[in-house]
């Protein structure tokens, strides 16, 4: 009780002291209350005109920079996606072309071993012609030998003997040499 005697005795000094201070300065209340009317008039004024258009370009710039932050994050996510599948895009070409290459590769010795075969078979072709023209020749020489052997039994026998021999006795000579030549 005695704390409510003394906020009551505060509150008088405090009335008095406005009421001295509001005697000493020279309160003029008409001129106060215009004054009221007017600051409150401004207030309002400023209140609409003012602090709500800059409290809402305020709010929509922050609902602009909120949504830049999450198209940003979805861009973002966005490359994010599009660089892993870009990389799986170059990951298959890579496998791809390195398919590629290896078919090619087998393909190049397919055809390299078929150009061999083909050269082998050519080089057999070649070799087994020169073993036929080597046989022709060959047997082309032996029988120009055994006319020339034929010849030179024939010419030796008729210098041996000394006579000339007859077309009869040269043809029987040359028909034995060849018989014991052919032997």
């Amino acid at each position: 009780m005695t704390h409510l005697i003394l906020f009551g005795s505060i509150g008088s000094d405090l009335a008095k002291t406005a009421s001295d201070t509001a005697e000493t300065f020279g309160l003029d209340w008409p001129h106060f209350i215009a004054q009221v009317i007017s600051f409150s008039l401004v207030a309002g004024l400023l209140v609409k005109f003012a602090y709500k258009p800059i409290l809402t370009v305020l709010a929509e710039r922050r609902q602009r920079i909120a949504d830049g932050l999450a198209n940003a994050d979805k861009i973002k996510q966005e490359l994010a996606r599009t660089t892993a599948m870009q990389q799986e895009v170059l990951e298959k070409a890579n496998v791809q072309a390195n398919k590629l290459i290896e078919e090619a590769r087998a393909a190049a010795a397919r055809v390299q071993e078929q150009e061999t075969q083909k050269a082998i078979a050519q080089a057999e072709q070649i070799m087994t012609k020169a073993r036929e023209a080597a046989v022709l020749e060959r047997q082309k020489m032996l029988i120009d030998l055994k006319r020339e052997v034929v010849g030179l039994v024939v010419q030796t026998t008729s210098l041996v003997a000394g006579k000339v021999l007859t077309a009869e006795d040269q043809q029987r000579l040359a028909e034995e040499t060849r018989r014991q030549l052919a032997a």
